[in-house]
């Protein structure tokens, strides 16, 4: 078991100073559930979904593919004939 030095400014030291008052809890105690509440809560937030990372990008419009990806020799060859007026 660890021990710890926690400073509070005053507003956090009235809050735990209520809390403790109307559940008769120890401060240790209040800590205790305190940290383990974070961590249900930090544990849904932690990190986002590899969905939710895609859908903030900003892709831009699309749409100006000349070619499929599977052909892409078609592709580059129309792209040079535009570009170079062939």
């Amino acid at each position: 078991m660890g021990t710890r030095t926690v400073r509070l400014d005053d507003e956090s030291e009235q809050t735990l100073g209520e809390i403790q008052r109307t559940t008769g809890l120890s401060i240790s105690e209040v800590l205790k559930r305190g940290i383990q509440a974070f961590r249900k809560d930090a544990s849904k937030k932690a990190s986002p979904t590899p969905f939710e990372i895609y859908r903030e990008l900003d892709l831009g419009p699309g749409g100006y593919a000349i070619a499929p990806s599977t052909e892409v020799r078609r592709g580059v060859r129309k792209a040079l004939r535009k570009k170079h007026r062939r």
